[in-house]
């Protein structure tokens, strides 16, 4: 699908790197020639994706344990890996979501949920920001959104809240950051299965099968599509593409979003044809 080394060259970090997209998004960009690292919280977790990364691929990948919550953290993990070089891209994929009444939440759990997949964006866009422009180094930082970020969403209220705050962060920095070449793109994805997610937003088969029979394509996407919409979008490739959430769900969206979308399960066949416009006569004033 791609050159082989569409992203030599190029240092990526990805925050939340070690399992589900972000593990998917690395493997990707090491396959495509990229040097990667890959931040989480939990250091174990990170050394056994790396080692099984390097071990698949043969590129070089780093491990770096990070909360994205604690902006001095932040800063010294950005300041020990621009000691070797710059970092040409940044994904920030670092998440926490869970599906709860929202009556039932906390202000933790809203704490938890802002400060990891929010501030954790803000802390290391604005940390490499920063250093890309007092460098002149061009740069790109790619975001992991959400289809329910421009609408909102029930009982996913926190993730809500948050994701829209990353695609207005995309937006303004695109303007603001473009003309030192700064590139600004989010990605929201629809439901695409990995462990973690699925135990905690669609944790029974019921509902499971809901979220299924609302897509038009009547599938969940994969790990390996975004993967690869993602080394596209950060790949010299796509260099005219700036400030742009691109949705990538089957048409899952456009489906909720039209009033009159879920007519296709509703009715049957026998349906349609007794309610032809010719069987219930002219339709002239």
């Amino acid at each position: 699908m791609f050159e082989k080394n569409l992203l030599h060259g190029k240092r990526i970090l990805i925050t939340g790197g070690g399992t589900g997209l972000g593990k998917g998004m690395a493997q990707r960009f090491l396959e495509l020639g990229a040097t990667v690292c890959i931040c989480g919280r939990r250091e174990s977790v990170l050394k056994e994706t790396a080692a099984e990364l390097a071990a698949a691929t043969g590129g070089a990948i780093q491990a770096l344990p990070c909360d994205v919550r604690n902006l001095d953290a932040v800063e010294a993990m950005i300041d020990a890996i621009w000691k070797y070089a710059p970092l040409d891209v940044l994904v920030n994929n670092a998440a926490g979501n869970f599906i709860a009444r929202t009556e039932d939440l906390s202000p933790r759990a809203f704490d938890s949920v802002i400060g990891i997949v929010l501030m954790g964006a803000l802390h290391a866009t604005m940390a490499c920001g920063r250093r890309w422009v007092n460098a002149g180094h061009r740069g790109t930082v790619l975001s992991i959104s959400a289809t329910y970020a421009p609408s909102g969403s029930a009982y996913v209220v926190p993730s809500a809240i948050s994701k829209a705050g990353v695609e207005a962060l995309t937006r303004s920095l695109a303007v603001e950051w473009g003309n030192r070449g700064i590139r600004m793109n989010a990605i929201a994805p629809g439901p695409i299965p990995t462990q973690g997610a699925f135990s905690r937003l669609l944790p029974r088969p019921e509902l499971e099968k809901l979220a299924l029979d609302r897509n038009p394509l009547h599938r969940f996407g994969t790990v390996e599509e975004l993967a690869n919409l993602a080394a596209f979008l950060v790949s010299d490739g796509s260099c005219y593409i700036n400030g742009e959430v691109i949705r990538m769900d089957g048409g899952e969206f456009l489906q909720g979003a039209g009033e009159f979308s879920n007519l296709g399960r509703a009715l049957s066949d026998k349906d349609w044809e007794s309610i032809k416009p010719s069987k219930r006569g002219s339709t002239k004033p």
